[in-house]
């Protein structure tokens, strides 16, 4: 379904040079990882994003004019080996997931030259804008669903998580089963006993028109 984006959000747009980014907040049991795709730490709404650069990948999201569940995925590759475990451990299916797609406007990086080292203007500060010292212009929630399953491929050294996400709407295709039973009544209702002889009623026999 399509949605419509604020004025600010639009005019945002609109600035002669943006930074558009995604990031992704992933509510575990134990903790919340939330992860963007610049550099360094971002703060979104008062939450501190970790920036996982080009490590962290976002599937195509489709949205499309009909009520329609659509799915996305999250990639994060580079890591180490040795905190796989760590994943495998950790209860994931039918957690909330939530994905967002916002843009920085007016910042700088800092330059740097061809061998990785800053350059420097002739007092010796950096060139460019410290991004730990930014937050996020404006900001959309591009997503909302569940995790659905978790793709694990190792390497020698590094490894890579592939999350799939379920869209909030997968429920609509849930088939909801009830059975006129007094243990399936009782299990929604536990004080009621409107089906307690609903067994007793099997293959029973009556005789109607008879005094």
């Amino acid at each position: 379904m399509s949605r419509d984006l604020d004025a600010d959000f639009v005019s945002a747009l609109d600035q002669p040079e943006i930074f558009p980014f995604f990031a992704a907040q992933l509510n575990f049991d134990t903790s919340q990882l939330r992860l963007w795709t610049g550099l360094k730490d971002l703060t979104i709404d008062g939450l501190a994003y970790t920036g996982a650069g080009n490590f962290l990948q976002f599937s195509q999201m489709e949205e499309t004019s009909e009520i329609a569940a659509r799915g996305a995925t999250i990639t994060l590759s580079g890591i180490p080996s040795d905190l796989i475990s760590l994943a495998i451990s950790e209860p994931y299916q039918g957690r909330l997931c939530r994905i967002y797609f916002g843009v920085l406007t007016g910042l700088q990086f800092y330059l740097l030259q061809e061998d990785s080292d800053y350059v420097l203007s002739e007092d010796g500060t950096k060139i460019g804008l410290d991004l730990r010292t930014a937050e996020q212009d404006v900001i959309t929630e591009l997503f909302s669903g569940y995790i659905d399953q978790m793709k694990i491929e190792e390497g020698a050294e590094t490894s890579t998580i592939a999350v799939s996400v379920e869209s909030r709407l997968i429920d609509l295709e849930r088939s909801r089963t009830f059975r006129y039973t007094n243990e399936n009544q009782k299990s929604r209702y536990p004080n009621d006993l409107g089906f307690s002889y609903v067994e007793d009623l099997l293959d029973k026999k009556f005789s109607w028109g008879r005094k």
